[in-house]
């Protein structure tokens, strides 16, 4: 119950936040669209603790702020890139092995590959995860291993 109280409240905020608009009516339309979806989630049974993952909010708080940074870091390296006339791309595929054990740790380490500009998670097999990269240079070991342990605390605690 605990889950859907707070899947209700996060859903019915992102309504507010999107919408702008304070009316009544749409205050309402939150409310009743929110109701529903939490109605209709509960009848599904999918609020569990892979479906909400509450207990990950205050360890994602943290985890915000360091990969916008590397998101911008990884920007500007490939905007060098891409505005250097002799173009030093070498694409390469490389397999990193992932710590996270969880299908949501894995999920969170796939996707904090792919946002960062530079390299793109083609797939996950396992711990294994087949990485494009636009450089040798966005291969940096140092770099994934960091972000692993930051995924992993993320995920898993």
């Amino acid at each position: 119950m605990l889950r859907a109280v707070g899947l209700g409240a996060i859903l019915l905020t992102f309504w507010l936040l999107l919408s702008g608009h304070y009316t009544p009516l749409l205050i309402g339309f939150g409310v009743g669209s929110t109701a529903l979806v939490v109605f209709l989630s509960m009848r599904m049974d999918v609020i569990d603790h892979e479906g909400v993952p509450i207990h990950i909010s205050t360890r994602l708080l943290l985890y915000i702020p360091w990969i916008m940074k590397e998101i911008v870091v990884a920007n500007i390296a490939v905007a060098k890139v891409i505005l250097d006339p002799r173009l030093p791309i070498s694409p390469r595929l490389v397999t990193f092995h992932g710590s996270p054990k969880t299908d949501l740790g894995r999920v969170v380490y796939a996707n904090s590959i792919t946002l960062t500009p530079g390299t793109i998670t083609i797939g996950v097999s396992g711990q294994e995860y087949l990485i494009h990269a636009l450089s040798a240079a966005d291969l940096d070991s140092n770099e994934q291993d960091e972000m692993d342990a930051r995924c992993t605390q993320v995920a898993e605690g």
